[in-house]
């Protein structure tokens, strides 16, 4: 005999229901009632755990956003290589973005609806990520495996790809989480030069 899943708790309901809502109807285009009714709530039950549709956003990027860091951190903390850390983060990253695209739409997409105290909350997460890569670029250029004449703006390049894999990534596309994974490695790698195929 199995044991059946449990329940998600109301406040896990609550967060699937408005990735949903966002990534279909956008911020603006969703009310609080479209969410709690996904969640198979009440109307008021969303505000005894959030105080409002722009935290709850908050809470749903905070997440992600530190998710991610600690998905970049491992990726690195894998090698001493920076050819085969570029690699494993892009693809980790390129991974994620497309097996998550709904979730990782909404996190990136829609920060302008956040207040300037959440906006600069999850901006200093993003530069957390950010320098990551950045500082694997800038060891693989100090070593030589790496060529590339301005490191701080190809890592925003190589990013930047990344993030926008959620944006087009569909489930019933054509290509599959890790054969994008695969390619963006292959992109990455040659954006920066790399002497080698890590």
């Amino acid at each position: 005999m199995t044991e059946s899943s449990p329940e998600p708790d109301s406040r896990t309901r609550l967060a699937r229901a408005a990735v949903d809502a966002f990534g279909a109807r956008g911020f603006h285009g969703t009310t609080t009632r479209d969410i709690s009714t996904a969640a198979g709530m009440s109307p008021a039950a969303m505000y005894v755990h959030h105080r409002s549709k722009e935290e709850l956003l908050f809470e749903l990027a905070r997440v992600g956003h530190v998710r991610v860091l600690e998905l970049a951190r491992a990726s690195v903390a894998r090698s001493s290589d920076p050819v085969t850390q570029l690699g494993d983060l892009v693809e980790d990253f390129a991974r994620d973005h497309a097996v998550s695209h709904t979730g990782a739409r909404v996190i990136n997409y829609e920060l302008a609806a956040l207040s300037d105290d959440h906006l600069a909350q999850i901006r200093a997460i993003r530069h957390d990520i950010d320098t990551v890569l950045r500082d694997v670029v800038s060891r693989g250029v100090a070593s030589g495996v790496f060529s590339t004449p301005d490191p701080q703006m190809t890592s925003l390049a190589i990013l930047s790809l990344g993030i926008d894999v959620a944006r087009w990534y569909r489930d019933e596309g054509r290509w599959t989480p890790d054969e994008v994974a695969a390619h963006y490695r292959l992109l990455a790698l040659r954006m920066v030069g790399a002497s080698h195929d890590g």
